[in-house]
């Protein structure tokens, strides 16, 4: 994998990085790299990939799928 140094980077743009990476919880690195991929338009995953990671995750979490009556119940009270 490619190593990037970039240099005379401005201390308050290092401090807004730094910031966002931890409102982000992320590593500053992990941060930058978020953030290029927005800017040069990186594309985005494929639906099955995402839905894939996305059942992954709930599994790690043990997530249990919400039911009609659940969905219906929260669908209804957001428009309260």
């Amino acid at each position: 994998m490619p190593t990037l140094t970039i240099k005379g980077l401005p201390d308050s743009l290092y401090q807004r990085l730094k910031q966002q990476a931890d409102t982000h919880r992320r590593s500053l690195n992990g941060e930058i790299i978020v953030c290029l991929e927005r800017a040069v338009g990186a594309s985005h995953p494929e639906p099955a990939a995402w839905l894939a990671d996305a059942n992954a995750f709930r599994r790690r979490i043990r997530l249990r799928p919400l039911t009609d009556r659940q969905l219906r119940s929260a669908r209804g009270a957001g428009r309260a």
